[in-house]
């Protein structure tokens, strides 16, 4: 990994350009009336005019979808909240779960942009709760629904853009996913508070949470830093996706995620702190250290889709402390997976995982299931191999990690 990564600076929001306050613009202070038109008005203004930043000012102003444009930037003082009906966030050709598709935009959407920033001590709040409601009477009425069925935005949405910096935000109650970045590089997350319930926002269920909240997807991008972040959701937190199936390898729309840092992340409760898959195909040079973890699931999940020839390789998991009720955690997954025949079908690969100085309580440091379609080699734990077959981890290979 090069010099960039080691760049931590914050975009000083003063350069950016004029500032477009959204209330001198028209925008009422009004928190009950979504002002999609009114907000989008002022970003196709400063677009106009050269670029700038438009800014959220003190309260809370609801919004549909919104799209930025070159040379625009948002900057949150006070609440950006989302609209509670889908009919706010148009229908277009997008991308989710591994696959080009049609379907409801983000809250926040930037597509083909170089140097767009998110700034600002304020929040973005997708106004989940009626979302999340929807999607659990609708699994129980339908327990084989996706999660697409049940119609929910996203909270941003990059898309192949570069020379991103999303910084300094709270970004809360997404409906969906967090945030999703696509065929984009260069792209940093810095300081960024995310969160998502983890229970009680169903009433018949107090166990259920924000269903497939995840913190960050990284979708077919390379040069992506995530540093200084806080992490609770009701999903996986950061997420290494980049098109599912039999002949994902063959769809241009597709690609690898390269060049991942993830360092000096708190996580609360969440189902993994690093994520491959399971809409991932070759995900290589990842490094995720210098976090602490309070209650995760899994620190490190390595997601193996049967249906799609997948490659992880060249991750390093380093200095980690804190909690988890497992730490390394690899099994098929097979939620709506579709195989398909294909003779030449690539067997799916693990290879040259690191994990070194891991401090952390589990009761469970691996939890690993081996299968004919993939194969894992070159595992280490503080220079000593681990070797994954029927029988489970010796005791001397446990002996590297702190565990209850």
């Amino acid at each position: 990994m090069d010099a960039w990564f080691k760049d931590t600076t914050k975009v000083d929001v003063a350069k950016l350009g004029k500032q477009y306050v959204i209330t001198d613009f028209g925008v009422r202070r009004d928190s009950t009336v979504v002002q999609t038109k009114a907000i989008q008005a002022v970003i196709d203004r400063a677009a106009q005019e050269g670029g700038g930043v438009v800014v959220i000012p003190e309260g809370t102003f609801l919004t549909g979808a919104l799209f930025f444009k070159q040379g625009t930037h948002l900057h949150v003082i006070g609440r950006l909240k989302g609209s509670d009906r889908i009919i706010d966030f148009p229908y277009i050709k997008t991308r989710i779960e591994g696959e080009t598709c049609t379907y409801f935009c983000a809250l926040v959407n930037a597509d083909g942009l170089d140097g767009f920033t998110i700034s600002g001590k304020g929040t973005i709040d997708g106004n989940g709760l009626n979302y999340w409601q929807e999607f659990w009477i609708r699994r129980k009425w339908n327990p084989q629904c996706t999660n697409k069925d049940a119609q929910r935005p996203r909270l941003t949405y990059v898309s192949n853009s570069t020379n991103v910096t999303i910084q300094d935000v709270h970004l809360v109650n997404s409906p969906f996913w967090t945030n999703h970045v696509y065929k984009s590089n260069h792209v940093r997350y810095l300081d960024c508070y995310i969160y998502a319930p983890t229970e009680n926002i169903w009433e018949p269920d107090p166990t259920r949470g924000a269903p497939s909240s995840d913190a960050i997807d990284i979708d077919a991008c390379t040069d992506v830093l995530i540093n200084g972040c806080y992490m609770h959701v009701n999903d996986d937190a950061v997420v290494l996706k980049g098109g599912k199936g039999t002949w994902a390898d063959k769809d241009e729309t597709n690609g690898d995620c390269e060049r991942i840092l993830i360092q000096n992340c708190h996580y609360g409760k969440v189902h993994g702190c690093l994520t491959l898959g399971s809409e991932s195909l070759h995900d290589r040079n990842v490094i995720l250290r210098n976090c602490y973890t309070e209650r995760a699931d899994r620190v490190l999940w390595l997601k193996m889709r049967p249906d799609t020839p997948q490659h992880y390789e060249y991750v390093l998991v380093e200095n980690i402390t804190g909690h988890c009720k497992r730490f390394l955690f690899i099994h098929p997954w097979t939620q709506f997976f579709k195989p398909e025949q294909r003779d030449d079908m690539p067997l799916s690969r693990c290879n040259n995982i690191v994990m070194r100085n891991i401090q952390v309580e589990t009761p469970t440091p691996y939890d690993v299931k081996t299968s004919d379609k993939y194969e894992l080699v070159d595992f280490t734990i503080d220079g000593k191999p681990l070797a994954f077959a029927k029988n489970p981890v010796s005791k001397e290979q446990l002996q590297h990690m702190i565990y209850e």
